[in-house]
C-alpha cells in the first residue's frame, strides 16, 4: 500500500508543520491540480504554497481510502485568519510512481456553508418532493 502510506505521511508532515520532509515525498514530475480553483502547481510550487498558507494550525484525516498506486483522504483544516479560526475541509486523491506521490488533485471547500437557494428539495424554487 505504497500510496496509503505516502498519503499518510504527507498529512502527518502538513499537520506537525515539519516542510522540510515534503520534497521528500513528492516525485520530481509531481503535479497538483486544484479541482475548484482550476490551478496547478509543481512540486516547488505546492510546497510552498504550503509553507507560506497564512494562519494554519491543523489537517486532521477524517477518512483514509488506500490501493497500492492510489489513495484518496478527507481531511479537515483549521487556520487562523484575521485572529479568527476558519474551518476548512480538503478530498486529497494521489497517485504514486517510484514510491512518491506524482499526481495529486485536492478538492478545497470551506465548512458550514449555504447551499445556494433553490437546489434542495422543498426550498423556494427548489424542486418539490413527493
Amino acid at each position: 500500500m505504497e500510496a496509503c502510506h505516502l498519503l499518510t505521511s504527507l498529512c502527518e508532515a502538513i499537520d506537525d508543520h515539519r516542510w522540510g520532509d515534503l520534497p521528500m515525498l513528492l516525485h520530481d514530475d509531481f503535479t497538483c491540480r486544484y479541482a475548484h480553483t482550476g490551478e496547478t502547481f509543481d512540486k516547488d510550487a505546492w510546497v510552498r504554497l504550503n509553507v507560506e498558507y497564512p494562519g494554519f494550525e491543523h489537517l486532521v484525516v477524517h477518512d483514509l481510502v488506500c490501493s497500492d498506486r492510489r489513495a484518496v483522504a478527507r481531511c479537515a483544516v483549521t487556520a487562523r485568519v484575521d485572529g479568527h479560526l476558519e474551518r476548512f475541509e480538503v478530498a486529497t486523491f494521489v497517485a504514486s510512481e517510484d514510491g512518491l506521490i506524482k499526481d495529486m488533485t485536492e478538492v478545497w471547500t470551506d465548512v458550514a456553508r449555504t447551499p445556494p437557494v433553490g437546489t434542495r428539495p422543498g426550498q423556494a424554487g427548489g424542486a418539490p418532493i413527493g
